[in-house]
């Protein structure tokens, strides 16, 4: 149940009915091949759902459905760049085309990396891609699925796959995407709440999770890399594989990730992060932006510089 005052008006109520029956409804995720993508899809399938698997990388993807399938739930996987419109709305086809519906997406593909390079020396096919996967998946996401969820009239949720970079101070373009999502998902939910939809969202910002996102690099189309056939730098590679050290030995499981997720669906909750240890962080901003102070410079208590911030 939520309140909400109207500008100029008196209060009125809103009730929303959370979400509560999995059993046989859609869901549709992003990113799904592996990571918390993955372990999401595992989840809704546990929960009875039928579940659309959407990844840029087709044999991991098909790996994903294989396994989900011996399992014997009912799953269908569909490559998909979601960087693209025309293969979202695909995706939106075939998922309507298979099921009939959809109930819960997940716009959950990301890429990150970038980890030694300045945000001024980030070239444009940088931005490009990190923009087009992060941000434009997103936005692709909500643009095609959307208007079909809230044309079934019936209740369903959307979850944005943020990151607790979109809440921390910002040092690359992985963290401007996420900041975006963030506020996106916000300007979202006020829209859903105006207009008393049985819809509701979410935004996730992960923390340190064991998953491979260090390495998204493997999956940059080679228009968008910076010299063809170039693989990243020394310094890059190092950077990266100390922060999958990281997620190894003190990151959160995807599965527990997911656990997270689900029950945020269920309970209606719009903000799903998933460590604490991050309120500090998060709380020095604040401040800083209500004394009007200038960025306090951050070391992160795993010992690595905040560029090298936690995603997915």
């Amino acid at each position: 149940m939520y309140h909400w005052q109207p500008a100029g008006g008196s209060p009125a109520l809103i009730r929303f009915g959370a979400m509560q029956e999995f059993e046989g409804k859609v869901a549709v995720v992003t990113g799904a091949a592996s990571g918390i993508g993955l372990a999401m899809a595992s989840r809704f399938a546990s929960e009875g759902m039928r579940v659309v698997l959407a990844d840029v990388e087709a044999p991991a993807l098909d790996a994903a459905v294989t396994r989900l399938r011996q399992q014997e739930h009912e799953v269908l996987g569909v490559v998909t760049d979601v960087s693209s419109a025309s293969a979202v709305e695909a995706l939106a086809q075939q998922t309507l085309d298979a099921y009939g519906g959809v109930h819960i997406l997940c716009n959950n593909a990301g890429v990150g990396g970038g980890f030694t390079t300045a945000i001024w020396e980030s070239s444009l096919k940088d931005w490009q891609w990190t923009m087009g996967v992060n941000l434009w998946g997103v936005v692709h996401g909500v643009h095609t699925f959307l208007p079909i969820m809230l044309d079934q009239d019936e209740p369903g949720h959307i979850v944005n796959t943020a990151s607790s970079a979109g809440l921390m101070p910002g040092n690359r373009i992985y963290g401007v995407t996420k900041h975006a999502v963030v506020a996106l998902t916000e300007a979202l939910w006020d829209g859903l709440m105006q207009r008393e939809s049985k819809l509701r969202c979410s935004v996730l910002c992960p923390g340190v999770i064991n998953t491979q996102i260090m390495f998204s690099a493997r999956n940059r189309p080679e228009e968008l890399q910076n010299l063809p056939g170039a693989s990243v730098s020394d310094a890059e590679r190092d950077r990266s594989a100390r922060v999958k050290h990281l997620a190894e030995m003190s990151g959160m499981s995807p599965d527990d990730a997911a656990a997270i997720v689900f029950n945020a669906i269920r309970d209606e909750q719009f903000w799903i992060l998933t460590h604490d240890d991050i309120d500090p962080v998060i709380r020095t901003r604040m401040e800083d932006i209500l004394s009007r102070r200038n960025p306090t410079p951050r070391t992160d208590s795993f010992g690595l510089r905040a560029i090298e911030q936690p995603g997915r």
